[in-house]
């Protein structure tokens, strides 16, 4: 499974030539009958070549354009968006889309020379439900009707009846409505590129009493007739809230069974704990993934995978943009609010920590069945946790998808917000740096301490996903903006956020990337003890590296923006020494840092 996923998004992505810089990789056993695969693409456009749907008038000619139509993936993500698989479902189980990642680079560089040309009204590409969602979608947005011959429909099978026609999800196709006059500019340049650009249709006025029809014909007759919003627009609403339900679970012990260490052992242990979950399939290098991909194509990649975020570079401006997703289906597994919360919160701080202005985010909302009232309840914590992160940092929600109903005989996935963050540089040579830092230079911790072993990876890994995780938003806010704020006056030099693992993993990949050690102590904390905060996890954390004469700088700008702030000890030697719980060479932190994935995935490294 692991083998074509990843395979899949290198082979796709990098023959259309888009580079891939990032990402974010989950395991969990929930996840083996529904694999979720969720993927952002981030394109710069100029406002004047923006082309939308909405934008149809009566008398323009409809194009589908791109590739031939076959049987391949009809009611596949439809279908699949209504129920849940089951023992005798499987036979339901939809012929797969036929992706060529050729077909679609021919696509794209068609379409942008005929936005270039001024020869689009609209248009809209074809996803789930074919040719019926994108008429249906251009139609109701534009108050138009349509109609749609769909004898004219180029083939890639024979014997395919109207509607097989209409629902196919056969992939590198768009809807392109005309501009007047510009038919023969669409035939020629999509004849030029060797594609399909075939006229199938015609956008219609609303009859007298305003009523717009979608048309469908073939043969001459005519095969289905409908106002195009009742499928677009108009479709059943339901409210999750009546249906939801919070599920009953046992309260949580105080400390997860099976985690309790004498002190003596403990202190004998934490070392190889350390190691063990630097290697653990959850925190270790993904390496063994992203360097199947081209990271580089496009040739502005100014900072690719293994960092906090990726940073993009704009060809002859000095601006740029920092990309990053996250998700936090292990927390959103004990309360889906928090998980969502915090993978928003996750993904822009993860921005923050290379420089970068959160501008915006993008969710994938995965989750299970929503007709139970334990999956109406996820649901509707799902979306309340991501608006009231949203607010608190002060970022729109740009776009989005929902995949619903991934479920197999009754057992749902957890719900899974993946989040997609993009933030702004100013100037891409002053981003954050992904380093250690240099011999002397401080290093701090800012934000909270307050963590727990509550969905932790060192709980899970052994086998206790229970207990509580709180976050603090309006304390989220105040730190990334502390640290923008830092590094504005040139006081980062590193930044890394505490994410899984907790405290120890963050202070093991800082000293992995330069193979640089550093010699720390723990903050103390009221009732939290040293195993805990080194493992413990807990959003609103970020591990900085200062110069000793930024201290008083940096601490007047934590006062400033209200971000407590804790001096942990100094970069320098070759070993990570965390008094007086650990000391562990980097070279054996990064050897299991780096083979860990591999190992787990039954490969070489």
């Amino acid at each position: 499974m692991i083998r074509g996923v990843v395979g899949g998004i290198s082979f796709y992505g990098n023959c259309v030539g888009i580079p891939d810089v990032g990402g974010h990789v989950t395991f969990a056993p929930g996840y083996a009958d529904n694999p979720l695969v969720n993927a952002m693409c981030v394109g710069l456009v100029e406002r004047k070549d923006l082309r939308s749907a909405a934008t149809a008038k009566p008398g323009s000619a409809v194009y589908l354009v791109g590739s031939d139509t076959g049987r391949d993936g009809i009611a596949g993500a439809s279908l699949l968006a209504s129920f849940e698989l089951g023992s005798a479902d499987d036979t339901k189980r939809p012929s797969v889309q036929v992706g060529n990642p050729f077909l679609e680079k021919l696509l794209l560089e068609a379409t942008l020379e005929l936005v270039a040309r001024d020869a689009v009204e609209a248009i809209q590409d074809l996803g789930a439900a074919g040719l019926t969602c994108a008429a249906s979608e251009v139609a109701a947005k534009s108050n138009v009707g349509m109609r749609i011959d769909v004898d004219r429909v180029p083939r890639r099978a024979t014997g395919m009846v109207p509607y097989e026609v209409m629902l196919s999800e056969s992939q590198e196709r768009m809807l392109i409505v005309a501009r007047p006059g510009r038919e023969a500019d669409i035939e020629r340049v999509f004849a030029r590129w060797e594609l399909h650009g075939v006229r199938i249709g015609l956008v219609i006025a609303p009859e007298q009493d305003g009523t717009a029809r979608l048309e469908i014909r073939s043969g001459g007759e005519i095969v289905a007739s409908l106002p195009p919003k009742a499928l677009a627009n108009d479709a059943p609403e339901y409210d999750v809230r009546e249906w939801a339900a919070e599920p009953v679970r046992d309260a949580p012990a105080a400390a997860p069974v099976g985690v309790e260490h004498s002190q003596a052992e403990g202190l004998q242990k934490i070392g190889l704990e350390l190691l063990q979950l630097l290697g653990s399939s959850d925190v270790a290098s993904r390496a063994v993934l992203y360097r199947t991909y081209d990271q580089m194509v496009g040739t502005d990649t100014v900072v690719g995978p293994g960092a906090d975020a990726a940073v993009m570079r704009i060809k002859g401006r000095p601006d740029g943009i920092a990309i990053a997703l996250d998700a936090q289906p292990r927390v959103a597994s004990l309360d889906p609010f928090t998980g969502a919360a915090a993978a928003v919160a996750e993904a822009t701080r993860n921005l923050v920590c290379v420089g970068a202005e959160p501008l915006a985010i993008t969710d994938c909302l995965n989750l299970g069945n929503p007709e139970r009232p334990e999956g109406a309840w996820q649901l509707e914590r799902t979306v309340a946790g991501i608006s009231a992160a949203c607010e608190a940092l002060g970022l729109p929600v740009v776009s989005g998808n929902v995949s619903l109903y991934n479920a197999t005989r009754g057992s749902d996935i957890w719900p899974t917000a993946t989040i997609g963050a993009v933030g702004g540089i100013a100037d891409v040579a002053k981003h954050i740096p992904a380093r250690s830092g240099d011999a002397g230079d401080l290093v701090l911790l800012a934000g909270s301490a307050q963590v727990s072993l509550a969905g932790s990876t060192y709980a899970a890994m052994r086998g206790h996903v229970e207990g509580t995780v709180r976050i603090d938003l309006a304390l989220e806010a105040r730190l990334q903006r502390f640290v923008l704020a830092a590094h504005t006056r040139g006081a980062i030099r590193a930044a890394h956020d505490r994410g899984e693992g907790g405290l120890g993993v963050a202070l093991a990949e800082l000293a992995i990337r330069d193979r640089v050690g550093m010699r720390v102590t723990l903050p103390a904390v009221r009732g939290i003890d040293k195993r805990v905060m080194l493992f413990g996890e807990g959003p609103s954390g970020i591990v900085l590296v200062i110069r000793t004469a930024d201290e008083l700088l940096v601490r007047a700008i934590a006062t400033e923006h209200d971000v407590p702030l804790w001096t942990l000890g100094s970069i320098g030697g070759d070993i990570l020494e965390i008094a007086p719980v650990l000391g562990t060479p980097v070279e054996a932190l990064a050897r299991a840092h780096r083979d860990g994935l591999a190992r787990a995935l039954g490969r070489e490294a």
